[in-house]
């Protein structure tokens, strides 16, 4: 019998979706896992292929009002003294972390009963929590190459890329069809909250700016907050422009292989799953954030000509209409994109974060025993 992996993650899409997949590669090769997050999670547990999900406390750290730093401090603390009684009752062989403040208790924890551990950075850019916690970490799995990491932290740190789920997974090898001029073009937008109501407001106008017959050729799919489905479905029935619109899309790698053009936000799991995938994008990095990490993921398929970032100060219909139309018109430049995109891809990173955790627990990993076989 393999011994248990602890997976811990902040109670987000984000950073829940990697820990997943690796604990269902991890149940492959016959280990035990269990999860530690909080309590936002609650609406993924029963997903989750955790023998055990335990919750604890945390909080972020924002500002520096000293009466909230306390607060943080404290929930922190009894967030760790948590996790201490979690790790201790499951005797975890190792620990991997996937970022978010909910986190640092359980990385925390284990450092103080010994357990060795890999924080895995998300993002192209490594987070404040993860910065806290590295030092601590016996190694450091990313995904992708971080030029900023200190000599101590490079020394330990391995790229691995970022787990994809299954369902994207079955998706990755399906080749990109360039729109043919004159058919059907399929536009896919999605985003967080944020991003939803942002491109609610913004495509539409853009559309309305756009020939009938450019329009015409447009097949959209895009994810809405719950309060602008009414609105955008109006918007588009009056401009006759076929669209789906939803909350959410429960099979949205499906519909990302499916756009010839998707346009979202920048989240770590974004635009991981579109290089994977392969498909050319607009993207919209979050503004506002810390660490500028969205955009730093952005400049990653930019740089590789996969992705083409517009800051959301500067998207406005005008700049959008254009930007669709010249997309539209060149059928080429898509599937270059499509073609950059794809080579940046990783959909084997939860092989290698899994065989990075045999190693860490002394067993040879699954693809090393494969490559004996043969």
């Amino acid at each position: 019998m393999k011994p248990k992996i602890m997976l811990t993650a902040g109670g987000t899409g984000g950073h829940l979706f990697p820990a997943q997949a690796l604990a269902c590669e991890l149940k492959r090769r016959g280990y035990g896992v269990e999860l530690i997050t909080d309590s936002r999670a609650d609406k993924y547990g029963s997903a989750f292929p955790a023998d055990n999900v335990h919750l604890v406390k945390s909080d972020t750290i924002r500002g520096k009002n000293p009466i909230s730093l306390a607060k943080t401090a404290i929930k922190l603390g009894l967030g760790t003294l948590q996790a201490m009684k979690a790790i201790r009752a499951a005797k975890p062989a190792a620990i991997v972390g996937f970022g978010g403040y909910p986190t640092f208790p359980p990385m925390f924890a284990g450092r103080l009963l010994s357990v060795p551990s890999i924080l895995h950075e998300a993002n192209a850019v490594m987070g404040r929590a993860n910065r806290m916690l590295a030092k601590g970490a016996t190694a450091v799995a990313t995904s992708f190459p971080l030029k900023t990491l200190p000599a101590d932290l490079a020394a330990k740190a391995t790229m691995t890329g970022n787990p994809l789920r299954d369902n994207v997974i079955a998706v990755c090898g399906q080749t990109y069809n360039a729109p043919e001029k004159g058919g059907a073009f399929h536009l896919l937008v999605f985003g967080g909250s944020q991003g939803a109501r942002v491109f609610s407001q913004i495509l539409p106008a853009a559309l309305k700016l756009m020939a009938p017959e450019d329009r015409e050729q447009l097949v959209v799919v895009q994810q809405a907050r719950p309060e602008d489905l009414e609105g955008l479905e109006s918007s588009y029935r009056e401009m006759g422009v076929a669209a789906q619109v939803a909350s959410f899309f429960t099979d949205l790698p499906e519909r990302i292989a499916a756009a010839h053009l998707v346009i979202s936000r920048s989240g770590a799991g974004t635009v991981c799953e579109l290089a994977a995938i392969g498909r050319p994008s607009i993207l919209v990095p979050l503004p506002g954030a810390l660490d500028n990490d969205q955009g730093m993921n952005a400049n990653v398929l930019a740089e590789a000509g996969g992705a083409w970032p517009i800051p959301q100060k500067k998207l406005d219909p005008q700049r959008l209409a254009r930007e669709l139309k010249e997309l539209m018109d060149n059928p080429g430049r898509l599937a270059q994109a499509a073609h950059a995109a794809q080579a940046q891809g990783a959909p084997e990173a939860v092989q290698r974060l899994a065989d990075l955790t045999e190693t860490l627990v002394g067993a040879a990993p699954a693809t090393e025993q494969k490559e004996i076989a043969s």
